[in-house]
């Protein structure tokens, strides 16, 4: 499709209208682990508990088909990081056909911003939430709170899903395009702004911080954290989700040994452009969430892993139904994952590349295999 040239007003489908939602199974999705509770710092009395968080079996059990489903940083500078939708903010870059954030922006982010890969945004936003029983987040917000921030917000479904929930808080979502589109709910505004460089808020204004899939994008985890830290109200909670490219079974039918695509070359491929460009890919392997909020000063820091299947081969219902979205969610744009990466990164053979796209096709249609990846819900609290 063609790049967007202006904010997107077509109205982002909610959770509980999207096209490919049907009646949720009796079982919820469950995560693979869970920290131990905090033992000091407790949070205030005030403050409500996390959302529950179902125990996990220890492997997810796939169906016996062996059939192949083959139709089926921040920035030393002190300048102020939010930009007024300019003509410069709208020249998107474009690589093989493809938009990419403008060059205005300092980003090394590698997926493009085209109406293709934003429709797939909202697909990633909806198998997440299913995953978590309809959860928008995990760590607690206060009750009264006012003011809420979310970070990265892409085609703002979660702020949308957000505000809706919560008409009585104002919701602010932040990216580095104007991609999101103009009929919102009331108390929701975007800005065009980089998380990578000073945010422009005061100290102690919001009442909870949302960040979420910018794995790839970010050199300074802990700066990061820090400028969360620095304009959220005491008490109040950041939360950060992410994944990597790195692919699991329980079965041993994914291995780490070459045999298949995505066992080996795509891990490698993320793993290798993380340490070209300084931006880890690898932040579920080096605990990286935990490491650098303790490192910004929070407290009662808590985690969650879920494995995320890739297809619909468990047996459980729910996470076929969740890993049949992930599945949708690669093969509908497989390209535009991997092309700058394999291109302009890592620089592998580009005539190798269209080979490559078809073995992880045709891994992803194989109900042989049973891959996942991990998804890390990390939350703390400031101080008091």
């Amino acid at each position: 499709m063609s790049a967007p040239q202006n904010p997107r007003d077509s109205v982002v489908p909610r959770r509980q209208d999207f096209p490919f939602t049907s009646s949720p199974p009796p079982h919820p999705a469950r995560p693979l682990e869970m920290s131990s509770p905090p033992t000091t710092n407790p949070a205030p009395a005030d403050t409500p508990a996390p959302a529950a968080v179902n125990p996990a079996p220890d492997i997810i059990e796939a169906v016996d088909d062996d059939e192949s489903d083959a139709d089926s940083a921040l920035g030393q500078e002190e300048a102020s990081s939010t930009a007024s939708i300019e003509s410069t903010i709208l020249q998107y870059r474009k690589f093989k056909g493809r938009s990419y954030h403008s060059a205005v922006h300092d980003t090394k982010y590698f997926l493009p911003i085209d109406d293709q890969t934003l429709e797939n945004f909202d697909l990633i936003h909806h198998f997440l939430t299913l995953m978590t029983d309809d959860k928008l987040h995990l760590a607690p917000i206060k009750p009264g709170a006012s003011k809420i921030l979310d970070v990265g917000t892409g085609t703002g479904i979660w702020a949308i899903d957000f505000a809706d929930e919560n008409p009585d808080i104002s919701v602010v979502g932040t990216d580095l395009s104007p991609v999101q589109p103009t009929w919102i709910p009331p108390n929701l505004y975007f800005e065009i702004d980089d998380c990578t460089k000073q945010w422009t808020w005061d100290v102690a204004t919001f009442d909870f911080v949302h960040i979420r899939y910018l794995f790839g994008s970010i050199k300074d985890w802990v700066a990061l954290y820090k400028e969360a830290y620095r304009v959220l109200k005491p008490g109040a909670y950041l939360e950060s989700v992410e994944t990597e490219a790195t692919y699991f079974s329980d079965d041993g039918t994914i291995a780490n040994d070459g045999v298949t695509a995505l066992g080996g070359k795509f891990g490698e491929m993320f793993i290798e452009a993380g340490k070209i460009t300084g931006n880890s890919m690898s932040l579920i392997t080096d605990g990286t969430q935990v490491k650098a909020m303790k490192e910004a000063g929070f407290v009662d820091i808590q985690e969650v892993t879920y494995k995320l299947p890739i297809g619909a081969w468990p047996r459980d219902e729910k996470l076929a139904q969740i890993g049949n979205f992930a599945k949708q969610s690669l093969l509908g744009d497989l390209a535009g994952y991997l092309q700058l990466i394999w291109h302009q990164v890592v620089k592998w053979p580009p005539e190798e590349f269209e080979n490559f796209l078809l073995q992880i096709r045709q891994e992803l249609r194989n109900r042989r295999l049973h891959p996942y990846v991990k998804v890390r819900f990390v939350w703390g609290r400031k101080p008091e």
